[in-house]
């Protein structure tokens, strides 16, 4: 395998470590690249203990990008299981549907522990998310025994018999707790994220009704010479504007004066001829 990779990539220098890490089987989880691609993970995880899962065996794919660890992986899980749909890429904090959440600093065994500790937990309509009954997911787990895969056979085998030791509880344990600390680290990115957002101001009733209405002309100018953005009608080039009437009166009134003064003299002029 090395000799078809680039063996200075960061990406294939991690992988190749990784791969060396988890070759030997464990009794929670184990997990191995398909011979013939490195950037293709298959891994089966035992369902965690006193849950509805208990004793299952789960069984799926991760997709690592060129740019790994860089950007995260994608997983895929193959098992019926009643709490993650197969064949699907699972929306978790850790998984490519998240990659604002990534660390550069975890790793496939971090993804195994995070499914382990994810599995009794609630999907909320995540992607790619299930919520079986308990009895249902009891019974796929019992089934899950006799699940084969196409690339690494039947998975029965595949991990070491569980002792319910000290080992067991403590992978069980850190598994819960990175879980947790995932969870919070997507719960913290999506409130900081609502934090950032503008608010809306609310809709109330007739805000509609007040948002089409053209809005009232301004003091002194009739509706009919009001534009509906609010501001006057601007006047033609070349026509002047009318005068108000009131403006007129005065010029009316000496005209009449004046008409009243010549006749006057006119008259005073026949009288005395």
């Amino acid at each position: 395998m090395e000799t078809k990779y680039n063996m200075k990539s960061p990406a294939v220098k991690r992988l190749m470590k990784e791969a060396m890490e988890l070759r030997n089987p464990t009794e929670e989880y184990y997990a191995q690249p398909l011979e013939e691609n490195l950037f293709e993970w298959h891994f089966t995880v035992r369902g965690p203990p006193e849950t509805d899962f208990d004793s299952g065996l789960y069984h799926g794919r991760i997709v690592l990008p060129p740019e790994y660890p860089m950007k995260p992986p994608s997983i895929i899980l193959l098992t019926p299981n009643g709490r993650f749909e197969i064949q699907k890429k699972i929306c978790l904090s850790i998984s490519g549907h998240h990659p604002e959440s990534w660390q550069p600093s975890w790793s496939i065994r971090t993804a195994l522990l995070a499914i382990i500790g994810f599995m009794p937990t609630h999907g909320n309509g995540a992607i790619g998310s299930l919520d079986y009954t308990p009895a249902e997911r009891k019974i796929l787990a019992k089934n899950s025994h006799s699940w084969s895969c196409s690339h690494c056979g039947p998975i029965a085998g595949l991990l070491l018999e569980r002792s319910r030791g000290p080992e067991t509880a403590a992978t069980s344990k850190e598994a819960r707790e990175l879980a947790t600390q995932i969870s919070f680290k997507g719960e913290s990115y999506r409130t900081n994220y609502a934090s950032t957002r503008t608010p809306e101001a609310p809709t109330l009733p007739g805000d509609a009704r007040r948002e089409s209405a053209p809005p009232p002309p301004a003091p002194g100018l009739r509706e009919s010479e009001a534009r509906p953005d609010g501001r006057e009608e601007e006047e033609e080039a070349g026509s002047p504007a009318p005068a108000p009437a009131g403006s007129r009166r005065p010029y009316t009134a000496a005209v009449w004066a004046l008409g009243a003064l010549i006749a006057a003299l006119l008259l005073r002029r026949l009288l005395f001829l």
